[in-house]
């Protein structure tokens, strides 16, 4: 009998959760799809997996509090900046004034000029710089990564960051955990016994357990006195120098910003710390000096998360691929884009224009491989050249186009980056800076291998059914 009423409820629970996966969610139709068959194949289990990672619900209640004080704080720090006049002698700024519109209108990002991009591709750099200009800050220093390791680099960046402290300057060090899952409580206190103000964003119930899978901040940003600027692919952990064990050479590209579009960074970083610590700022436009013209740079600062319906950076991405004339060259480790992305690429390409996409030769999580060979299949059909790279592995999160515009930043061509994370890209409108890009992702074209059809399709039936 007793077995007979749990089994009621399991099916009443699972009838619940359909209706409200059908008509109160509003989920995409493959989505909802999907969950359907988890929870009629899987009963009791299925719930679970889908109260865990599935229900739109949740993230309304997580969120609405963060969006009301995120709009709140977004209108005290407006300062007086206002939408540059991108209508000049730059011809790429008019050929993307529909882009830079859009952002501006939709995600509200500010344009910014006078700005300087310096781009790096390898660890050892971007450290070294970064370590630098941590050295020379005067006021304070902000820094948030998603993965932050508590190894050689991560503590040789706490030293650095305990030396300023000491000297009176303010230090925020906030990381993600998730990503940080194996920074205890222990090293925390540790930290912040030099004088670092440190928060977790969505710190897990036990060591090294988070029950929240989804809705993780996986930005990268630093900001040093509100005049130097970082955001790109790269975490805190060794092998990010290229001192890990599982690949020979770590590929990532990040960018150093002077100018205007720090203080847009810097307003990421301020709204993120602002949500996951429990601190009164004070007078936050001490944190935005005004900035000096230090390059001729044009640059938005785009910002995405599940705390807006509204995909941000993933509606950058498609328009700049469908008003690509010329060509497309893609970088990302993770390559699972949904229908609307699939659609735009293959438009794209299908019009004649030069699609490219470097991934990973060797995936660094298993299961990465069954989703990449399987998209890899849905692009070759239609002209779309994808490459494997050959020379360890590739983080890299890059578009460039037509040798005008690009974007280097946080979130990668996936449907985690575009739905479930906090991701920040810098979207650049600059012809030096692009053509930088190109040549960068033709330098690692010849240090990876095109995937052939012929030879895709005569993978094994076991990928395929891994697939």
């Amino acid at each position: 009998m007793a077995y007979i009423i749990l089994l009621i409820m399991f099916f009443l629970l699972n009838l619940i959760s359909a209706l409200s996966l059908i008509f109160i969610e509003r989920k995409e139709p493959t989505t909802t799809w999907a969950w359907l068959v988890i929870l009629i194949a899987l009963p009791g289990v299925g719930l679970i997996l889908y109260l865990l990672l599935g229900q739109n619900l949740s993230r309304q209640k997580i969120f609405r509090e963060k969006k009301l004080a995120d709009k709140i704080k977004r209108y005290k720090l407006r300062g007086t900046h206002e939408l540059s006049n991108f209508s000049s002698d730059s011809e790429v700024n008019e050929n993307y004034e529909d882009l830079i519109l859009m952002n501006y209108n939709h995600s509200g990002a500010i344009y910014t000029v006078g700005n300087e991009v310096k781009t790096y591709i390898n660890g050892e750099d971007k450290f070294k710089d970064l370590f630098e200009d941590i050295r020379n800050a005067k006021c304070f220093i902000h820094i948030e990564y998603y993965i932050f390791r508590y190894d050689e680099l991560g503590k040789a960046l706490v030293n650095e960051l305990r030396k300023k402290a000491e000297d009176g300057l303010e230090i925020r060090l906030l990381i993600d955990g998730m990503g940080s899952k194996a920074i205890t409580k222990n090293i925390i206190k540790e930290i912040e016994s030099y004088g670092i103000k440190m928060a977790v964003f969505f710190p897990g119930i036990l060591p090294h357990i988070n029950t929240r899978i989804n809705y993780r901040n996986h930005r990268k940003i630093a900001v040093i006195d509100g005049k130097v600027g970082y955001v790109g692919g790269f975490n805190v952990g060794n092998e990010y120098v290229n001192k890990g064990k599982q690949f020979k050479f770590w590929r990532d590209t990040h960018i150093r910003i002077r100018g205007e579009a720090v203080n847009e960074l810097n307003k990421r970083f301020i709204l993120d710390w602002d949500y996951a610590a429990d601190e009164n700022m004070g007078n936050m436009f001490m944190y935005f000096p005004t900035p000096e013209k230090v390059g001729d740079v044009g640059i938005q600062i785009v910002s995405s998360g599940p705390d807006h319906m509204e995909e941000y950076i993933k509606n950058s991405y498609m328009k700049i691929i469908n008003s690509a004339k010329n060509y497309v060259y893609i970088q990302t480790p993770y390559l699972v884009p949904d229908s609307p992305m699939l659609e735009a690429l293959k438009i794209s390409a299908l019009s004649g224009v030069d699609v490219r996409i470097i991934v990973p030769g060797e995936p660094d999580h298993f299961f990465m491989e069954w989703m990449l060979s399987a998209n890899i299949g849905l692009l070759i059909e239609y002209g779309i050249k994808i490459y494997r790279y050959g020379n360890g592995f590739i983080h890299s999160k890059t578009i460039v186009a037509d040798g005008q515009v690009c974007s280097i930043g946080t979130a990668n061509l996936d449907i985690r980056s575009f739905k479930l994370n906090f991701e920040v890209n810098a979207f650049i409108y600059n012809e030096k800076v692009a053509k930088e890009q190109e040549k960068i992702f033709l330098d690692d074209q010849e240090k990876s291998k095109l995937v052939i059809k012929e030879e895709y399709d005569k993978r094994s039936k076991n990928l395929k059914i891994k697939e």
